[in-house]
C-alpha cells in the first residue's frame, strides 16, 4: 500500500512538472508565428465609419494634388531651379509618400470592414513611416540652413549653395534616414508577443508596438529614445541656430524693405517647421501625460496627416514665384492646345 501511494506520487508529480513545461512553452508567442495585427483605429462605432472615410479621402486627394503641383511648377519654370525650390520639391515628394504609407491602408480597412494588417505589412509600413518622419525632418533642417546662408552670406551663396552639394544634403538625408529605420524595424523583430496583438492606433506606430510586446523591451527603449534624441533633438538644434544667425542678421540690416524681404523669404519655412514640430511634441506629450493610446491615435494625425496637406498651402499662397509658375504652365497649356478649323460649305 505504502509502495502503490509512493508510486502514485511520483506519477502525479511527473505530469505536474510535464504540464508545467507545456504551460511554459506555450505562454510566449513569437513574432514570426503571428501571422496579423489589428488596427483598431478612431473609434468601432459603424455609423462613424462613413465620415472618417470620407474626410481621410479628401485629406489624402488634396495632399497628393496640392504637392504634385508643387513639383509641377518647379520643374517647368527655369527660374525655380535653385537650392530652395529643390529642396521644397524633395519635401512634396516625401509628404506625398509619408501620407500614402498610412491613409490608403487605413482607407481600405475602412472599405473592407477589416482591422487587420499582415506581420509584414506592419514592419514594411512601420519601416517607410519611420523612414519619411526622418526625412521630413531632416530636409525642414537643410532648409534652414539655406535660408541662412542665402540672408547672412548673399554674396557666396551660389558658390557656397552649388549643384552638387544640394545633391549631396538630399543624399546623406536619405542614407540617415534609411538607416535609422532599418535599425528601428530590426529591433523590433526581436520581439515575442503574447495573444494581444492589437495596436490601439490606424497604423503600426512603433510605441504602441513595443507595448505589446511580452519579451524584454528595455532596449528597444532605450533604442528609440537614443535615435529620436539624436535625430530629433540634433537637427531641431541645428534649426534654431541657423534662425538665431538669421534673426542677429537682420537685426543689423538699416534697409526696412531688406529686413521684410529676408523675413518674407523665412516666413514659409518657419511656418512649417512650427506646424511639424509642434503637432509631434503635442503628440508625445499628450500621451505620456494621459496614457492614452486611442487620443495618441487621434492627435498624431496632426503631423502625419494634416501638416503634409497644409504644406503647399503654406509655400504657395505666400510665394509669387509659384503662383506665377503655375500660372503660366496651365496658360502654356491652354495657349498650345491644337485647334482645329472647320470650313462651312456655301449654300
Amino acid at each position: 500500500m505504502q509502495g502503490h501511494l509512493m508510486l502514485s506520487t511520483e506519477v502525479d508529480s511527473s505530469s505536474n512538472i510535464h504540464s508545467g513545461i507545456q504551460f511554459h512553452h506555450m505562454e510566449p508567442v513569437n513574432l514570426t508565428q503571428i501571422s496579423e495585427f489589428v488596427l483598431l483605429g478612431f473609434s468601432e462605432k459603424p455609423e462613424l465609419q462613413p465620415l472618417i472615410f470620407g474626410l481621410f479621402l479628401s485629406i489624402y486627394l488634396i495632399t497628393v494634388l496640392g504637392n504634385l503641383l508643387i513639383l509641377l511648377a518647379v520643374s517647368s519654370d527655369s527660374h525655380l531651379h535653385t537650392p530652395m525650390y529643390f529642396f521644397l520639391s524633395n519635401l512634396s515628394l516625401v509628404d506625398i509618400c509619408f501620407t500614402s504609407t498610412t491613409v490608403p491602408k487605413m482607407l481600405v480597412n475602412i472599405q473592407t470592414q477589416s482591422k487587420a494588417i499582415t506581420y509584414a505589412g506592419c514592419i514594411t509600413q512601420m519601416y517607410f513611416y519611420i523612414h519619411f518622419v526622418g526625412l521630413d525632418i531632416f530636409l525642414l533642417t537643410v532648409m534652414a540652413y539655406d535660408r541662412f546662408v542665402a540672408i547672412c552670406h548673399p554674396l557666396h551663396y551660389t558658390v557656397i549653395m552649388n549643384p552638387r552639394l544640394c545633391e549631396l544634403l538630399v543624399l546623406i538625408c536619405w542614407i540617415m534616414s534609411i538607416l535609422n529605420s532599418l535599425l528601428q524595424c530590426l529591433m523590433a523583430l526581436r520581439l515575442s508577443f503574447c495573444m494581444d496583438v492589437e495596436i490601439p492606433h490606424f497604423f503600426c506606430e512603433l510605441n504602441q508596438m513595443i507595448k505589446l510586446a511580452c519579451s524584454d523591451t528595455f532596449l528597444n527603449n532605450m533604442v528609440t529614445y537614443f535615435s529620436a534624441l539624436l535625430l530629433g533633438g540634433g537637427p531641431f538644434a541645428g534649426i534654431l541656430y541657423s534662425y538665431s544667425k538669421i534673426v542677429s542678421c537682420i537685426h543689423g540690416m538699416s534697409s526696412a524693405q531688406g529686413k521684410y524681404k529676408a523675413l518674407s523669404a523665412c516666413a514659409s519655412h518657419l511656418s512649417v517647421v512650427f506646424l511639424f514640430y509642434c503637432t509631434i511634441l503635442g503628440v508625445y506629450l499628450s500621451s505620456a501625460a494621459t496614457h492614452n493610446a486611442r487620443s495618441s491615435a487621434t492627435a498624431s494625425v496632426m503631423y502625419s496627416v494634416v501638416t503634409p496637406m497644409l504644406n503647399p498651402f503654406i509655400y504657395s499662397l505666400r510665394n509669387k514665384d509659384i503662383k506665377q509658375a503655375l500660372k503660366a504652365f496651365f496658360v502654356k497649356e491652354t495657349t498650345n492646345r491644337p485647334v482645329v478649323l472647320r470650313l462651312k460649305t456655301c449654300p
